[in-house]
């Protein structure tokens, strides 16, 4: 029983060390930041956050910006709410995944998928490959 435990808890210990943190940088259509990793803060910014009508829909676009002078891969999803701040089909949009550049800056868009958003919010992180 007790080398079962021993055995457990090292198992635990070595797969908590390969778990990679996916926290990032959330910015709302009113320019609200959350910032969950300061570590990935340091490196990209996300500003520019704008939105405009295409016919009834809401077309939003932000800035992602690399602070660092080596490649970065990020990904990022835009998330669409209802006036009463409820996700509109948040299953049907997909992580994008894009490759930066030193200091580049990189504008990305996307389109509400139907008449009832009002507001939407990107969400970027890094992206890590195996």
């Amino acid at each position: 029983m007790k080398l079962t435990s021993i055995i457990l808890f090292a198992s635990t210990l070595l797969l908590g060390a390969c778990a990679h943190n996916t926290a990032g940088i959330a910015v709302d259509s009113t320019g609200q930041v959350r910032v969950d990793s300061s570590s990935f803060a340091s490196d990209i910014n996300v500003t520019d956050i704008s939105s405009i009508m295409v016919a009834d829909l809401i077309k939003a676009s932000a800035l992602i910006q690399s602070k660092t002078s080596t490649d970065f891969r990020v990904q990022y999803k835009f998330t669409w709410f209802d006036a009463n701040g409820y996700t509109i089909e948040d299953e049907a949009s997909s992580w994008k995944s894009v490759k930066l550049h030193g200091m580049q800056q990189l504008q990305v868009s996307a389109v509400a998928p139907n008449t009832q958003a009002t507001h939407f919010e990107i969400y970027v992180r890094e992206t890590y490959s195996y």
